[in-house]
Formats: C-alpha cells, structure tokens, sequence
C-alpha cells in the first residue's frame, strides 16, 4: 500500500468520525483543503465516490459504508503493529536466539542467561551450542558468544565479556603409564590430543610461564572440535590435551585429571558477546548482553581463582615420583 495512500485512508477516516472536513483539519492541524484533497484522491484511486458532500453534511455512500469498516481496522492493526514494534525497544519480550560455542556455553552462557530469564519472565531462550563462527546477517541469532584471540573489524557490535586461557592436563591413568612431562620439549615424546576450534587447530602448542614462551612441535593420533571430547579423551587416558579453563576446571576439581607443567598455560583468549547493529537494538538484546557483561567476568573470575588454588595445591604434593596420590 503507497505511503500516500495510507495516509488519505487516515484523513477519510478522521473525516468520517468527525463529521465535516473543518474538524479533521483541525485534528491534524493541516488546511481543510489539503483534507479534501487527500479524500478526492482516495476516491480517485479507488474509482468510487466514498462520501456524499453538501453544504449542510456529509454522508456515506454505500461502497463508502464498507470501506470505512475496512479502513478502521487496518489502520487500527497498523497502530498495534507500531506499537508492539516500538515496546520492543523498551520492554524486553519474546524468543531470545543465542549461539555460543559449545564449551562456554555449558560453562557460562547458560547458567547466565539462566539467571537473567529468571528477572524477564516474558522472555524465552533458543540456544544453539556449536563451534563454528556464525552468520548473524542470515538473521537466525541475535546474539553469539565466542572465543578469539581478537576480533576482526566487522559490521557487527563487539563487547568483551572477559580473558581466559587454557592448560595442560592429564589423567593419573597416562601418568603412570607413560610418566610426567617434566619440560616443555618432553612433550615431543608424548601422544598428544589436538582441540580444533574455528581459531586454531594447530600441532605447535605456544606455551607461556612467568619466566619464558615456549613453542613445541607436538604430534597426536587424535583431533576433536569440541573441548567436552576433548576432556573425555584425556579422562580416558589416551594423551596430553590443552583444555580451557572453563572446562577443565571441575575434572581438575575433582581430582579426574591434573595439570602437567603446571608453571605452564597457554595463551589467552577473549570471550565476546556479538550482535548485528547499535541502532534500534531490541531490548531482549539489550539487556541480555548488558546481564552477560556484568555477570561472566565474574564467572571467570571463580573458576580462575579456583585454578590458583588447585595448581598451588599440586605444586606443593608434587614428589619426585610424579604426581602424588594419582
């Protein structure tokens, strides 16, 4: 429907339950010629005579009589439509669509965003976990929590949510049978796991520890895309893996899996919140990246604390049999 329509539907309408052309012109504080106007166009583009004019008062014809039922209910589904689309911006509703990579999406997305359904109750969660990089221009998420060193310039809003990075960890079971790394470089002798993200899947681990970076060429019969695996991998015995901390940290915790070289980590990686634009941003958007922005940091925070804790802990039951009580 053209613009210019829709707008004489209105002055036909105001004109019709007002009574005379005066009173609508008055209405929308515009000459009563340019609301006759906008009504003999209307009629002109419909071919019919909407209204019977005479000095004394107006009157409808009968195509009139049944466009006006019309036009009243359009123009009063467009005012709901406007306004539902305006409180969009003001009150947070309807189904939020996030992606996440799949570890910090266990770890920390949902457990978030749980908290934050829990103070909207008119909003709704579509989480989809998954490690490879969206396409938020196909309009199938609004939000997406992922993992990078950095971040390329893009189209799309960008907000750190924190920095984490990851460790060493094996099972007591590959300790034992194949003893304890006791140097970067003693790494080139063990069966290593390979985590593939979108980022990296690379067979030279970068190692970091407060006296020196280390790069070691490692080599590996297993590749997996999903941390999760990867600890299972590990769990099961079958090699040296590099787990986030996010899900490292309760098999560590419970004594599962320990960390080897534990002066060591690898290098840090940001978590970012992404959506599509800074303009008329929805706002179940809004205030759910807001919510993330204030609560992850301090989910890190735990688990990195928590971390300290535990590698002082083995640091100080280290033996030189190995790892002690594994």
């Amino acid at each position: 429907m053209p613009m210019d329509t829709l707008q004489n539907m209105r002055a036909f309408v105001r004109v019709v339950e007002a009574g005379s052309f005066t009173a609508a012109a008055v209405y929308f504080n515009i000459g009563t010629g340019a609301i006759s106007r906008a009504v003999s166009d209307l009629e002109q583009r419909l071919r019919t005579r909407l209204l019977n004019r005479s000095t004394r008062k107006l009157s409808l014809t009968p195509a009139g009589e049944q466009y006006f039922r019309h036009a009243v209910q359009i123009l009063a589904d467009i005012d709901i439509a406007e306004a539902e689309a305006g409180n969009a911006y003001k009150r947070p509703s309807g189904t939020l669509r996030v992606h996440s990579f799949a570890s910090i999406g266990h770890r920390y997305t949902l457990p978030v965003i749980a908290r934050y359904l829990e103070q909207h109750p008119d909003v709704s969660l579509d989480l989809t976990l998954s490690q490879s990089m969206p396409d938020l221009v196909d309009g199938n998420h609004d939000i997406s929590i992922v993992t990078a060193p950095s971040l390329r310039n893009s189209e799309f809003v960008a907000h750190r949510l924190g920095t984490t990075h990851s460790v060493l960890c094996a099972s007591s079971s590959y300790i034992r049978a194949h003893g304890e790394p006791k140097d970067p470089m003693d790494l080139m002798q063990h069966e290593c796991l390979i985590l593939k993200t979108p980022t990296s899947s690379s067979t030279e681990w970068a190692l970091i520890s407060s006296e020196n970076n280390v790069s070691v060429p490692v080599k590996g019969r297993v590749y997996v895309n999903i941390a999760e695996s990867l600890a299972l991998a590990i769990r099961e015995g079958m090699g040296i893996g590099i787990l986030p901390v996010h899900t490292a940290i309760e098999l560590l915790n419970m004594g599962v899996l320990a960390r080897v070289l534990p002066q060591y980590r690898a290098a840090e990686t940001n978590i970012y919140a992404l959506y599509r634009s800074r303009k008329f941003v929805d706002a179940k958007i809004k205030s759910c990246v807001d919510h993330l922005r204030a609560q992850l940091p301090g989910e890190i925070a735990q688990d990195h604390a928590v971390l300290g804790e535990l590698t002082a802990k083995q640091t100080s039951n280290v033996t030189t049999d190995g790892l002690t009580g594994r």
